[in-house]
């Protein structure tokens, strides 16, 4: 697959946005970046996409964003449709999250290996202009004012400086930005070790879950089964010891942890490794002129396939705001509001993820059964298993700091199926007729006549609502749009 050119040496002496790390997260925001025409500089120390699943769930709310820079249609291509995720006790379902009543264009989880949703974000870039810098490494920073000047050491070796207005960290859990900028890490990492197999499973498939990701709950520990992209399959759960599992190992895990029915084999593992859950977020995710993105911000359980999407979202909710304050739309107290929208949703993802391990992790069988128990009642309980699959889905996620008045609210997300995406623009919903207009640009707006829209509605390039009953005029709006702007933090 034809990926972002690579860049020759030198590196610009110069830009506006430097983004060090160029996964999900550092892709995406160089992609939003590159779409609004914002000068940037994506480098990463790898030389290579790196390869492997690592997160392999693509949730509905991050496809909705992806949408608007051009790279859902080629992940959906690319990728299985999962229904969603499944709660049992060995061959009991306890609890079903089903996607497919959503009010969205992308009604199921996204089943695609992080190396693939990498490549079609590389090449996404490429097609605007933009190229990762690989093999250079990010060493340190000193204070240049506006901005800052950071030190980079290429491939060769060769220590060069780059002066960037803004440096974003996407450099992951041991981030060097993070460290550079001195913002606390504060959290826990958890002794128990976790084993991680992609796996081609042979006699017994039939035992397991084609089209969601179950969650299998027992004494001996919880164990993940996902389908992948392809037939292949995830398995996770309690590591025996520090070393990769092997394909006697993961079907013992299947054996022990697994369902009743079926001796499972293990045809191949395909990658393998163990891992330490960290829970974390960053004490601040913005300091002067550095931000955190991803799991620079944030780490936590993959419990529910959460960390990429919520990276994939920081950089949504940063690039539209890192191009109206360069561009000069927007005064700079706009940036302040990444960190204040931003923090809460990620310390309420790390609370839900930690409360959802602890609860499949229980290992007395007492306590264990009385969990079971609990579950399957929830499970029946009217609007539950919904509730779970909005927390999941990420549809919940929002800013709103206003009582519930009505669908949608300002903050909170607007539906694409009510307002169409419209890019990277802000849009003007007007009411409109019983046939859709054709959208009109105006500049930084898109105008869209939706039939059956109530009041005029302004939302944010992120697809979050700004305002509601704003004016009909588009000049107007354009005059007023500070007005908009999550400037206030108690708005």
């Amino acid at each position: 697959m034809a990926s972002a050119p690579d860049i020759p040496d030198p590196l610009p002496t110069r830009t506006d946005v430097l983004i060090v790390g160029a996964g999900p997260a550092g892709l995406t925001l160089a992609a939003g970046l590159g779409q609004l025409g914002v000068d940037h500089v994506l480098i990463d120390r790898s030389s290579t996409v790196r390869p492997g699943s690592k997160a392999a769930a693509v949730q509905p709310r991050t496809l909705e964003y992806l949408e608007r820079i051009g790279v859902s249609a080629r992940l959906v291509q690319a990728g299985d449709q999962g229904r969603g995720f499944r709660l049992h006790d060995c061959e009991d379902t306890l609890l079903t999250a089903t996607y497919e009543g959503l009010d969205t264009p992308y009604p199921y989880v996204l089943l695609i290996s992080q190396q693939t949703t990498e490549e079609h974000l590389a090449r996404r870039l490429g097609e605007l202009g933009g190229a990762v810098h690989r093999g250079h490494t990010f060493l340190g920073m000193t204070p240049d004012f506006p901005g800052v000047t950071a030190t980079v050491a290429g491939p060769d070796g060769v220590l060069r400086a780059v002066w960037a207005r803004y440096v974003v960290g996407c450099d992951g859990v041991h981030s060097a930005v993070r460290t550079a900028a001195g913002i606390g890490f504060p959290g826990q990492a958890h002794e128990q070790l976790f084993a991680i197999a992609d796996v081609w499973l042979g006699p017994g498939t039939d035992a397991v879950p084609k089209e969601d990701t179950t969650f299998f709950l027992s004494p001996a520990g919880m164990l993940l089964v996902s389908p992948l992209a392809g037939g292949q399959h995830r398995i996770v759960g309690r590591a025996s010891g520090p070393a990769a599992p092997t394909a006697d190992e993961v079907e013992l895990m299947l054996a022990d942890r697994g369902p009743r029915t079926g001796d499972i084999r293990v045809k191949e593992v395909v990658t393998a490794s163990t891992y330490r859950v960290q829970e974390r977020v960053a004490e601040r995710f913005r300091e002067g002129p550095v931000f955190l993105v991803g799991d620079a911000a944030h780490t936590h359980s993959p419990a529910g396939g959460q960390g990429m999407n919520a990276g994939i979202q920081d950089a949504g909710n940063l690039a539209w705001k890192l191009h109206a304050v360069l561009s000069g739309q927007a005064p700079c107290e706009l940036l302040d509001s990444y960190h204040r929208e931003r923090h809460p949703i990620a310390a309420g993802l790390v609370a839900f993820t930690s409360q959802f391990a602890k609860l499949a992790n229980v290992r007395d069988p007492l306590a264990g059964g009385l969990r079971n128990r609990v579950l399957a009642a929830a499970g029946a309980v009217p609007g539950f298993a919904d509730w779970i699959t909005a927390k999941l889905s990420q549809l919940d996620l929002g800013y709103s700091q206003e009582p519930d008045r009505g669908t949608p609210r300002v903050g909170g997300r607007v539906p694409p199926r009510l307002v169409p995406s419209a890019g990277l623009s802000w849009t003007l919903a007007l009411p409109g007729g019983e046939v859709p207009e054709p959208p009109t640009e105006h500049g930084v707006l898109a105008v869209r006549h939706v039939p059956g829209l109530g009041t005029p509605l302004l939302v944010r390039p992120d697809g979050f609502l700004a305002a509601r009953g704003v004016p009909a005029a588009s000049a107007a709006v354009l005059d007023r749009l500070s007005q908009y702007l999550p400037l206030n933090p108690t708005r």
